[in-house]
């Protein structure tokens, strides 16, 4: 495909934040948006190997404001979007084991229900009533919230760039951006392996692989790639139909139905910055062995398929929406593993800020880049 010479808006990257900004940009009547994505086709990168879950339950305001403006725009994809996304409300129960854990718990459910989200609290006997089938002697408590859940990504991002199409934009797979043209401080295009494209607004939606798109303008950007791997296993027939989606907390430890089977991960605590995206098989047999201990069922289950990707960390593992210091070059980015759940609001929230000046549907005015140079809030409730 011949790419055009001259745009509006280039966005970089084609998973859901890309997505989401090229529709929401188009939406607003721009019409010669273009957007880049390396790979073939869209949502291949991190957003594609992601485990699909969408949550309420997080520890900031900013966070779970991004939820209650995000998730219900998965509820109303078919009608708005036009595209099915099997969103499942499976709802999603933390196994908490320590009094650390459970205090700042505490916290975060106070805050979450004084935003109206209507998450419960479960004694550790309620959970195991719950999961009969899991090992949980330890657990002291649990948390649930049953508007949390599950949702397909690669629907998601589908839907947003065929809607993203109809409205006139331009969504290109297999061009590699490969250079930032910058002009007395501000940016005014951006090279690519097929050529060149003028364009007075660029927004770096690369997820991982941001801070390579950064350093085409000479910035250093506060994300880092940090690799996450899961696996899937064949069925599994006493798995009930109701299995809500489990975090073992303190051990960043997952398990949700996928299929006929169940889908299990765990976050490797001593995984270093990079962009490996092979799986590791001594810490699949880790995480094998910690899922069996919590789920005796996995021993008779088979591996059905395996995969790693990456996550984009920030330092207060919160995103980082909105300007540069290059003129005309925006970022949206480093979400720490929440990026599918809000990339729905996120592109959204970009549309505002390039075109507006500001986000006016969620203020996340104290998520921009500048932020790092302060104080920031931390995101306790990280998987």
């Amino acid at each position: 495909m011949v790419i055009p010479k001259t745009a509006s808006v280039v966005i970089i990257g084609g998973g859901v934040m890309g997505a989401s900004a090229a529709y929401h940009l188009a939406q607003r009547g721009i019409k010669d948006v273009v957007l880049l994505e390396k790979e073939e086709f869209f949502g291949l990168g991190a957003t594609g190997r992601c485990a699909g879950g969408v949550r309420y339950q997080f520890g900031t305001e900013v966070n779970i404001r991004l939820s209650l403006a995000s998730l219900p725009m998965l509820e109303r994809f078919p009608e708005e979007i036009g595209q099915e996304v099997d969103y499942r409300q499976c709802g999603y129960l933390f196994l908490l084991n320590n009094e650390t854990d459970i205090a700042e718990f505490e916290k975060n459910v106070a805050l979450q229900h004084s935003l109206g989200v209507g998450t419960e609290w479960l004694s550790g006997d309620e959970v195991r009533a719950r999961l009969p089938q899991m090992r949980l002697d330890d657990v002291l408590r649990g948390t649930f919230n049953a508007k949390d859940g599950l949702c397909d990504p690669n629907s998601v991002v589908m839907g947003y760039i065929n809607a993203a199409t109809r409205l006139g934009a331009q969504c290109i797979g297999s061009i590699a951006v490969t250079g930032l043209q910058v002009e007395s401080g501000a940016v005014t295009g951006v090279h690519t392996n097929q050529g060149s494209i003028s364009a007075p607004l660029v927004l770096n939606a690369a997820g991982p692989w941001a801070g390579q798109v950064g350093a085409m303008a000479g910035l250093e950007l506060p994300i880092r790639p940090v690799r996450r791997q899961m696996l899937t296993t064949t069925a599994l027939p006493e798995i009930p139909a109701d299995y809500p989606f489990v975090i073992d907390f303190a051990q960043s430890l997952y398990f949700h139905r996928e299929g006929e089977g169940l889908l299990t991960g765990m976050s490797n605590p001593d995984e270093k910055p990079g962009y490996d995206q092979n799986v590791d098989s001594d810490w699949e047999l880790t995480i094998l062995e910690r899922a069996a201990e919590r789920l005796p069922l996995l021993e008779k289950a088979g591996l059905a398929s395996h995969w790693a990707g990456l996550y984009e960390v920030t330092p207060d593992a919160h995103p980082i929406f909105g300007k540069t210091p290059v003129d005309g070059l925006y970022l949206v980015g480093g979400f720490s593993g929440h990026g599918f759940m809000h990339g729905p609001v996120s592109g959204k929230l970009m549309a505002e800020i390039m075109l507006d000046g500001a986000a006016s549907t969620v203020d996340v005015s104290m998520l921009s880049l500048d932020r790092f140079s302060g104080d920031s809030i931390k995101e306790y409730n990280v998987i």
